[in-house]
């Protein structure tokens, strides 16, 4: 696998089991306004970019990096909540490190982050190895653009 201008290639055969291993995909401002599952809590449009691109993907595992709670299963139950990152009672890389070895996801290898320069920052913290293919791109309208590109690429069977 190689990152080409944010674009993840993949060479045939690389992980038998799939590919990536583990997505992390971010939180986002927009909450449901009562306790759901991680996958339902999240509505905005960022958020739902990032986990369309993922899906399509097919990772062997998809999380969601929430600023208040750390990792997340899509089936995590949590209450809304109004924390921003690097904010009071937000989530440290240290938290993030411990929560990925119980979840048993820190040494999962490939690792793809969605989402921009914060999540990135956190996330590569636990997994210093892990490709980030929004780097580089200039705000959010571009982002996704190249989320859109992902999801296309990948639901037509093509290597991304």
């Amino acid at each position: 696998m190689n990152l080409d201008a944010g674009v993840i290639r993949v060479t045939p055969g690389e992980h038998s089991a799939g590919f990536p291993e583990l997505i992390v995909v971010p939180c986002g401002a927009r909450k449901l306004d009562r306790r759901a599952r991680a996958a339902d809590m999240y509505t905005g449009s960022y958020h739902r970019a990032c986990r369309r691109a993922a899906e399509a993907l097919l990772p062997d595992r998809l999380v969601i990096l929430s600023a208040r709670y750390g990792l997340l299963d899509l089936d995590d139950e949590i209450e809304p909540y109004d924390t921003a990152h690097g904010a009071a009672g937000s989530v440290t890389a240290d938290v993030l490190r411990d929560q990925a070895v119980r979840r048993g996801v820190a040494e999962l290898d490939p690792v793809v982050v969605l989402g921009g320069a914060r999540h990135a920052a956190l996330a590569t913290a636990v997994w210093p190895h892990a490709r980030t293919p929004l780097s580089g791109t200039r705000g959010m309208g571009e982002q996704v653009a190249r989320l859109a590109a992902m999801a296309r690429a990948a639901g037509r069977g093509r290597s991304l």
